[in-house]
């Protein structure tokens, strides 16, 4: 139980999925244009991690010691009944939210970083709190990227940029700095 600040603040920042690990690039890169937007899909995300931490831990000590073979399987369908029950519940209380994630929603389901989460949480012989923490550490870390990305590039949109970098390039030199910026948190956490 000690080392849970550490692990929470590892997720968030020393080993953050999108700007460490590059997981999750897809949602990142395409629904960022808006911080409202990205806020709540990193929220969602968030959720998702959540859930899928819990279901992984209670497969990995009362289902899969019989069968580890089958943990990937069942890792996709805990994510994918936990994606397809969120969709539910925003189109029913904000379709506005809904219509404006448009297809990014569903590919929560296989967005890259909450599988690796259950994954580097099994693998790390994380308990339920450690799981837990981790998760929310990894899906915070995971919002910070995205509504960094999108104060970002709202900002660059009102800025004179030159044509040639304008759109995808400025979106990839954005990103490439950030990630610079986050892997310099390794050095400043393993120092102390």
């Amino acid at each position: 139980m000690d080392n849970l600040p550490w692990i929470f603040v590892s997720a968030l920042l020393v080993n953050n999925f999108v700007l460490t690990y590059f997981l999750g690039l897809c949602p990142f890169l395409g629904v960022s244009n808006s911080l409202e937007t990205s806020a709540r899909l990193g929220m969602a995300t968030t959720f998702v991690m959540l859930v899928t931490a819990v279901c992984a831990w209670v497969l990995n000590t009362y289902v899969l010691i019989h069968a580890p073979y089958l943990r990937l399987i069942c890792f996709i369908v805990v994510i994918a009944s936990t994606v397809q029950f969120i969709e539910m519940l925003i189109k029913k209380l904000s379709p506005a939210l809904f219509r404006a994630m448009g297809i990014f929603l569903p590919l929560i389901t296989t967005n890259c970083a909450i599988l690796g989460l259950a994954i580097f949480a099994t693998n790390r012989g994380y308990g339920f709190w450690e799981g837990i923490v981790y998760a929310l550490g990894a899906g915070i870390g995971f919002t910070v990227a995205m509504v960094l990305l999108a104060g970002l590039r709202e900002e660059s949109e009102l800025s004179d940029v030159p044509a040639l970098i304008k759109g995808t390039a400025m979106n990839l030199i954005i990103a490439g700095i950030l990630s610079m910026a986050f892997m310099g948190f390794a050095g400043l956490f393993s120092a102390s």
